[in-house]
């Protein structure tokens, strides 16, 4: 065996070398091929190019909608989505290169272009790899704002790829809806641009005549068509336009802009603008029009072992994990509002938001994220899953953070509620009982922690509303008084759940709504009560719990249902429902839930890293301290001090739900479902609203797994080399990381013939040792390059 391993050796380093030598080293410019990039593409056929086949003529339907008014939208009903190809994204779990790998990959484009071109012959990802390397080692040694390996990877090459495909995609979807077909209809035309006087019209960056690329353009309607997936124009092609039409040779073209998203006001105002020039010049209407399609791109790529690992929502760990863009905007988001203002301002410089979702990684208020559909369970294929939140009101001065701890706790609840028992779903805060604070399994769970710790939070609510001097409490007290009742009575408080709205189909259980009660009754305790004695008769303790439940228990339970505080706790309720579900599902057929239910097993979710020293007894120990010193103790002039003795806990053990018809359904949540199908490829604005439906597959399904009819438009040059600066992360920059959503690290990855690992610690000895000396023979040049980048200079 060490025979042929030498021999690949040899072979491999005296590719390196000559590749080296023959290409040498670029230390200045843009890489050759995105200068290439830059050419202006030959016209073709639109039908060619994005059907894959040539129609000899065009229906009667085909055309431009909306082309006779001055703006036109889309009717909502119709919205939908489409697909784009991000191939870069399946190498977003790809580590920072290692030196020897460094080394190996080159730092030009030359070497990019020679793994590129490795690559498309052989489909090995470790050829992809390298090429990405390559391009990571060129770009890093221009910019300091590109050495972080996580920003440079995230948002220059899968965010740049993403943009750039996305229009692509959203391009070949307008070309099969409007039916932009037969051969008048012409894809990436060019035109010279003169000014109406015949004038060439001078770009100042390049110093020569301007030529202006039409998405689409159709000479027998006179038709030049731009289509922006984002809803956004560029404000220096619009310019020309203006020149273009205005010029005699197209002075009786009309001008149509096709946007994907919302469309911009300031677009809206500039092509009016133009169309009415124009119209006062021409004597007609309509001349430059705006056609609002809306439609939602989602990405999609092919995982490999490079793909980042992440178990969210994941029923089988040996699987590739769950992939979606709340995973992907989870990820994105910071850990601190600190932290998510920096990142949120480097996607902005680097990408201006594109793809990162409405508002940028920082556009999703991620304190109101709350699980809000899963998928019929299929086995080996995990299920799709939806969540629901508010947008960030300010996403550019306080985007929204902590998405990954959010999701990761709705996830891990989710599996803690189908792993345990429904007997063991309680908690329970009593001063007789330090025992029976809550199951030990349970115990060990952040959806256990957070039961616990909502209870005492209501606790300490229920006691600031029977503050005598004020509000609620005064209210209280003053009745009580006018009843001639001395004193409160001891409480339980407990919460239970509301029955759920939900809407249960084919496809998956819709949940609408899971309100949360608080029960209340009289109760005594041995433990002495830090009021002192104060007996009450049996009907003056019915009085004091009618007006307990009149006054002050109204006011708790709105806390528990929409208070910031009470957060999780809705958070894990909403995974309760799901779990329910789930349940039920897998008592019909088999799926990959079954191996988890009842297990009694929550091993793989444990208390999440900055609650691992928590345990209930020091939930317990904090409410005995309010309960003899602290919270409940207010000066008054009712009966000295009055105190008020709570005890309870919170109670998930039922889960009951009621499913709405579906007329109701349709009318009180028009196109949830179309809305939500699409979240599980791309974030979605429910029905154009401020509510963000935002989702993934647990299994590692892109998008559900459909099909698009229309070819894989051919992937774009790699991304350009402007500037960025560096994103925090939360591993350091070289050290291997841990996977989004998870304290467990991705399952080992090996790349091809083992000689190329994304974990860059399986390279051998033999094959870096031989690099090294290729590269000691490359000449100065690229030693003083290596000591830099060793120092940290490059």
């Amino acid at each position: 065996m060490s025979t042929p391993i030498r021999t690949r050796i040899r072979a491999r380093t005296a590719a390196c070398l000559a590749s080296i030598l023959a290409a040498g080293i670029l230390t200045t410019g843009l890489p050759a091929l995105q200068s290439q990039a830059e050419a202006a593409p030959a016209p073709i056929r639109c039908d060619k190019k994005w059907l894959g086949k040539e129609y000899g003529s065009p229906p009667s339907d085909s055309g431009i909608q909306g082309k006779n008014q001055a703006f036109s939208q889309r009717p909502q009903n119709e919205w939908d989505d489409y697909w784009f190809e991000n191939p870069s994204h399946a190498f977003d779990g790809l580590k920072k290169p290692t030196q020897a790998q460094s080394d190996l990959a080159g730092n030009t484009d030359a070497d990019a272009q020679k793994w590129k071109k490795q690559f498309e012959n052989t489909q090995n990802p470790k050829y992809r790899v390298l090429e990405i390397y390559a391009r990571y080692n060129a770009q890093a040694g221009k910019s300091t704002g590109l050495k972080n390996w996580g920003t440079w990877l995230d948002q220059r090459l899968i965010g740049y790829e993403a943009n750039r495909l996305k229009g692509d995609g959203f391009e070949a979807k307008v070309v099969r809806d409007y039916k932009l077909v037969g051969p008048d209809w012409i894809c990436q035309k060019n035109v010279p641009v003169f000014d109406k006087d015949g004038k060439p019209v001078i770009d100042p960056k390049t110093g020569k005549q301007a030529v202006r690329k039409y998405d689409a353009y159709n000479a027998k309607t006179k038709e030049l068509v731009e289509f922006k997936s984002n809803g956004k124009h560029i404000p220096k092609q619009l310019r020309y336009d203006s020149h273009i039409l205005r010029n005699k040779e197209y002075g009786d073209h009309k001008l149509r802009l096709i946007t994907g998203s919302e469309t911009a006001k300031n677009t809206v105002k500039q092509y009016d603008k133009l169309n009415k020039q124009l119209a006062d010049e021409r004597g007609s209407q309509n001349q430059a029009t705006v056609r609002e399609h809306r439609s939602q791109g989602a990405p999609r790529w092919r995982a490999n072992q490079y793909t980042r690992y992440n178990p969210i929502m994941n029923p089988d760990p040996r699987r590739v994990g769950s992939v979606g863009p709340i995973n992907d905007a989870a990820f994105r988001s910071g850990s601190t509002p600190d932290q998510a203002r920096q990142i949120q301002h480097q996607y902005r410089n680097a990408n201006g938001n594109g793809v990162f979702g409405r508002g940028g990684p920082g556009g999703i208020d991620f304190s109101t994220l709350e699980l809000n559909y899963v998928g019929s369970p299929v086995k080996g294929k995990g299920l799709d899953y939806s969540f629901q939140a508010d947008y960030a009101k300010d996403p550019e001065n306080n985007p929204g953070w902590g998405g990954k701890a959010k999701l990761r706790l709705a996830s891990d609840a989710m599996f803690t509620w189908l792993a345990l028992t429904p007997d063991k779903f309680w908690v329970n805060l009593n001063p007789d009982q330090p025992d029976k604070i809550m199951d030990k399994t349970f115990g060990e769970t952040d959806a256990g922690r957070v039961l616990l710790e909502a209870d005492l939070e209501m606790k300490h609510d229920y006691a600031k509303d029977m503050d005598p001097r004020q509000g609620i409490g005064k209210q209280y007290w003053d009745a009580m008084n006018a009843a001639n009742i001395p004193c409160g009575h001891q409480i339980r408080l407990w919460i239970v759940p509301k029955t759920p709205q939900v809407r249960v189909e084919d496809d998956g259980i819709y949940i609408l709504d899971a309100p949360l009660k608080v029960n209340s009754e009289p109760q005594s305790v041995e433990h002495p009560s830090p009021n002192g004695a104060c007996t009450l008769t049996e009907a003056q303790i019915r009085t004091s719990q009618r007006l307990v439940e009149q006054y002050v228990i109204p006011d708790v339970e709105q806390k528990v249902n929409s208070g910031a505080a009470y957060a999780d706790l809705r958070r894990v309720y909403s995974s309760r429902v799901a779990a329910e579900y789930i349940r039920d599902q897998d008592k019909d057929r088999a799926t990959d839930f079954r191996p988890l239910i009842d297990s009694d097993d929550v091993a793989r979710w444990p208390l999440s890293t900055e609650h691992a020293s928590w345990t209930p007894k020091q939930t317990w120990d904090a409410y005995m301290k309010s309960y003899t010193q602290g919270d409940y103790s207010y000066p008054c002039n009712i009966a000295g001090e009055n105190k008020t003795c709570v005890m309870g806990g919170v109670d998930f053990s039922k889960s009951p739900k009621r499913n709405i018809p579906r007329v109701r359904f349709d009318l009180e949540h028009p196109r949830l479902d179309k809305d939500t199908k699409t979240s599980v490829k791309a974030e979605t604005a429910y029905r154009d609203s401020g509510t963000a439906l935002i989702g993934g597959n647990g299994s590692g399904q892109t998008g559900g797994g459909d099909e698009d009819p229309v070819p894989t438009p051919t992937p774009p040059p790699s991304p350009s080399d402007e500037p960025s600066t560096p994103a925090p992360s939360d591993t350091p920059s070289g050290k291997p990381s841990t996977p989004a959503g998870g304290d467990k690290p991705a399952p080992p990855a090996q790349g091809p013939e083992g000689d190329l690992a994304d974990t860059g610690s399986s390279t051998p000895v033999a094959l870096i040792a031989g690099i090294a000396a290729a590269l000691a023979v490359a000449g100065g040049a690229l030693t003083w390059w290596m000591r830099r980048r060793r120092s940290g200079t490059a």
